[in-house]
C-alpha cells in the first residue's frame, strides 16, 4: 500500500504547520457540550429569528462538535454540512459575524505567516471536508426552510490530513470498503446503520438470554486441544510452555465443564477460528453464540429458539419477512414468523439422493464414498474425507439448497456429531437439529452427551480419522471426557453464527458486510482512495 500523500494532503500538511506556528492548536484535547444533531433537530423550540443574528452576534451558547463534511460559499455567507453519529445538519458562516478560537484566545482574525486572515477567512482556507470542528450557535430557518444552526464561534478539534474518498466511486470498490471500513461508515449510511444496529441485535439476544435465567461466561481462546466441532483449526505456539496450542473452534466442551461447577444455564458470544475456505459465506475468524441448559433436551431448544426469535423481532426495528438469496443467486421471501418447519434429516437426504446414511458406520468411507459417486454426486475434497464429513457434505449438495424455511431439521445418524447424544428409542441417531433458511444453515442445537465412557469412544474414532488425513475431524480431549466423569448433568446445547443470521436478516450477500473490521489478505500493492480523482477536492 503507498503511504504517499496526495496533492491536497500535502497542502494539508503545510496548513497545519502553518497554523502550529500561529499558536493555533489543530489536535484538541477535548470538548465539552457535545449535542447529538438528532436531538436539536428534536427541539424546534430553539429556532429564532435569523434577522436579530445579521444585525448582532449571536447572543446563545449552545455548543456542540461534529465532522465537517460538504460546503457551498456564497462571497458573504459560506454554508458546511456537518455530520455526527446521528444525523446531518447545515451550518452557517457569515462573514464579519462569526470569531475563531485558538483555544488560547478567541478573536476576529489572526496573522499566519505574516498575512491577516479574518475568522470567515480561516473557515474557507484553513478548514477541509473531514475536519472536526467545535461550534458555539444559535439555530434558524432558512428561507428554503432548512433547520440551519448560525455559528457564532468555532474551533479546531482535529485536522484531517487526508481527504475522504469521492462518494460513487467509493460505493463500487469493495475491496478498500472492507480495508477501511471507517471511510466507509463515513461515506455509506447504509454501512453505518447496518454495523451499527449489530449491537442493538446483541443486546436483544443477551436480555433474552438474562430474562431467561442464563449467565454469560467467558472460556480460553488457547487449546490444548482441537475441540468442539469439525473443522481445520489454526496451530500457534506458545513460547513459554513451549507447546503447540489450538485457536478455539468452538467453546462447547468449555461450557459443558461449566455445567459440571453448578452452572446450569450458561451462554458465551465468543470469537471462533476455523481454517477454511474464504468466501462470501464463509470467514475464517468468526463470532457464535452457544448456551448450555441442564435438563433441557433438544426438543426444549427448538421451542427456546422460536421464543428467541420472537424476541428479536419484537424488540428491534428487523423485519420478519426478508429477501434472502441462496448460495446459487435465487432469492426468495422468508417469512421468520413461529412456528417453523420440522424436517427429517435421515429422511429427506435418502428422498433426495437415494442414499440411506444410518447403514455407514465411521468405518464406512470408502464404502459410502463409492455409493455416492455412483449416484453421480460429486463435491470437492470427498477423496480424503471421513463418514461423518461426507454425509454432511452430501446432506450440504442434495438436500439444503432446497430448503426456504425457516426449517428445524432433525434427527442425525450418529457418526455425524461425536459430541451429541444417542437418541433412546433408535441409537443410530443423535438428538440434534439444525436451522436452515433458504439454504443457509444458522444454528444448531442437539441433546449432549453425557456419558463418560461413550465420549471417550466417540473421540478415539474422530482420533482415527483425523490420523486418515481428515482434516476436519474432532480431536480428543481428555480433560473435558475427566470433567465428565466427576458428573455431567443431562442438557442440551445450542449454537448460532452471528454473522450468518445478521448478514441474512439485513439482506447482505457477503459476511463481512455484517463485519466491522474483517480480515484481509495482505496487500501492499492496493491503492489508498486519495490516490483516486476525486471529485471533493478542496
Amino acid at each position: 500500500m503507498s503511504n504517499n500523500f496526495s496533492k491536497e494532503a500535502l497542502d494539508r500538511l503545510e496548513k497545519i504547520r502553518l497554523l502550529k506556528e500561529s499558536w493555533v492548536i489543530p489536535y484538541a484535547n477535548k470538548f465539552e457540550w457535545k449535542q447529538d444533531i438528532k436531538d436539536i433537530k428534536g427541539k424546534p423550540e430553539n429556532v429564532k429569528d435569523v434577522e436579530p443574528m445579521m444585525e448582532n452576534w449571536s447572543a446563545w451558547e449552545f455548543k456542540t462538535a461534529w465532522r465537517m463534511m460538504s460546503f457551498k460559499s456564497h462571497w458573504k455567507l459560506s454554508f458546511w454540512k456537518i455530520r455526527d453519529n446521528t444525523d446531518t445538519i447545515q451550518v452557517c458562516f457569515v462573514k464579519d459575524k462569526v470569531k475563531f478560537n485558538t483555544w488560547s484566545e478567541v478573536v476576529e482574525s489572526l496573522t499566519i505567516w505574516n498575512k491577516e486572515y479574518s475568522a470567515y477567512k480561516i473557515i474557507d482556507k484553513m478548514f477541509y471536508v473531514g475536519d472536526y470542528i467545535g461550534l458555539t450557535w444559535d439555530l434558524f430557518l432558512t428561507k428554503h426552510w432548512e433547520l440551519t444552526l448560525f455559528v457564532k464561534e468555532f474551533q479546531m478539534l482535529s485536522k484531517a490530513i487526508r481527504p475522504l474518498p469521492e462518494k460513487w466511486h467509493w460505493v463500487k470498490d469493495k475491496e478498500t470498503i472492507y480495508r477501511q471500513r471507517y471511510l466507509d461508515m463515513v461515506m455509506n449510511e447504509d454501512s453505518y446503520e447496518r454495523l451499527k444496529w449489530r449491537s442493538h441485535f446483541m443486546k436483544a439476544i443477551r436480555d433474552f438470554y438474562f430474562e431467561n435465567g442464563f449467565i454469560e461466561i467467558e472460556t480460553p481462546v488457547l487449546w490444548n486441544a482441537a475441540s468442539g466441532a469439525a473443522a481445520q483449526p489454526f496451530i500457534t505456539h506458545h513460547n513459554d510452555f513451549d507447546s503447540e496450542f489450538f485457536l478455539r473452534i468452538s467453546p462447547e466442551t468449555a461450557l459443558k465443564k461449566a455445567t459440571v461447577g453448578r452452572f446450569e444455564k450458561v451462554f458465551e458470544v465468543s470469537r471462533n477460528f476455523r481454517n477454511e475456505w474464504s468466501d462470501p459465506s464463509h470467514m475464517q475468524e468468526f463470532t457464535a453464540i452457544e448456551h448450555y441448559a441442564a435438563y433441557w433436551n433438544f426438543e426444549d431448544n427448538m421451542r427456546f429458539t422460536e421464543e428467541m426469535f420472537d424476541y428479536i423481532f419484537n424488540n428491534t426495528d428487523l423485519k420478519k419477512e426478508v429477501n434472502i438469496t441462496d448460495k446459487e443467486g435465487n432469492t426468495k421471501l422468508v417469512n421468520f414468523q413461529t412456528p417453523w418447519e420440522r424436517i427429517d434429516y435421515i429422511e429427506w437426504v435418502k428422498e433426495a439422493s437415494g442414499i440411506d446414511i444410518t447403514k455407514y458406520n465411521t468405518e464406512d468411507a470408502d464404502k459410502l464414498r463409492a455409493d455416492i459417486k455412483a449416484k453421480w454426486i460429486e463435491f470437492e475434497g470427498m477423496d480424503i474425507m471421513w463418514t461423518p464429513t461426507l454425509i454432511d457434505y452430501l446432506y450440504k449438495k442434495v438436500l439444503r439448497p432446497n430448503i426456504v424455511g425457516p426449517a428445524f431439521i432433525y434427527n442425525y445418524p450418529k457418526t455425524m456429531q461425536p459430541l451429541a447424544r444417542q437418541n433412546d428409542e433408535n441409537p443410530e441417531i443423535v438428538e440434534q437439529f439444525q436451522v436452515v433458511v433458504n439454504g443457509w444453515e444458522i444454528l444448531k442445537a442437539y441433546s449432549e452427551l453425557v456419558d463418560p465412557e461413550i465420549q471417550k469412544a466417540n473421540f478415539e474414532e474422530q482420533t482415527d480419522a483425523l490420523e486418515k488425513w481428515d482434516e476436519e475431524a474432532t480431536s480428543g480431549d481428555d480433560d473435558f471426557v475427566l470433567a465428565m466423569e466427576y458428573g455431567m448433568p443431562c442438557q442440551s446445547g445450542w449454537g448460532m453464527w452471528v454473522e450468518r443470521i445478521y448478514s441474512l436478516l439485513t439482506e447482505q450477500e457477503n459476511l463481512r458486510d455484517v463485519v466491522l473490521f474483517p480480515l484481509m489478505k495482505d496487500n501492499n500493492n492496493h491503492k489508498l482512495p486519495e490516490e483516486e480523482e476525486s471529485e471533493e477536492e478542496k
